[in-house]
């Protein structure tokens, strides 16, 4: 007897939030594409572990610290998402790196269906994660990854969305 795949009721679209400029075209795109097909938006942040280990209070006291700013961080960009999709966004706020803070999740939550990350139009290249996943940990994807090019207007991330 076949095993059936697990069905998903509704499309993810996961955009990892940082402060970069390009950030917030992938959020748009996200959550364009999200309303037009029923879906939902994810919102990741990742937070880098506090340094120095030998002063425990010193160090909680640094995690409470980066996770109020998080906190902050992340919703300012859920309002966002529920002003353009209707509905407020799942949010995950995790410690390490990034990249493998990601693919973690991805393991972990299967409802998530695409991955969107924003694109730098600056010299310095794509972004640490865009360059990632088009790179040799792509292979590390479960999901399709869809790519905003920083350098869009509001009314082409619209019209493509």
């Amino acid at each position: 007897m076949a095993v059936q795949p697990e069905r998903i009721t509704e499309r993810v679209f996961l955009v990892v939030v940082d402060e970069s400029p390009e950030m917030s075209n992938a959020l748009r795109y996200a959550c364009r594409r999200a309303k037009r097909t029923g879906g939902r938006v994810a919102l990741l942040y990742v937070m880098l572990p506090p340094e120095g280990q030998q002063w425990g209070a010193v160090v909680e006291l640094m995690r409470e610290e980066a996770r109020h700013q998080a906190e902050e961080i992340v919703a300012r960009y859920a309002d966002v998402a529920a002003t353009l999709t209707g509905q407020p966004p799942a949010i995950y706020i995790r410690e390490g790196k990034s990249r493998d803070e990601l693919v973690k999740l991805l393991g972990e939550d299967r409802s998530i269906c695409v991955l969107v990350l924003g694109a730098s139009s600056s010299s310095e290249g794509p972004g640490p994660l865009v360059a990632a996943f088009t790179g040799k940990a792509g292979a590390q994807l479960r999901i399709p990854l869809t790519i905003v090019p920083g350098a869009l207007s509001e009314a082409e991330i619209d019209a493509i969305s």
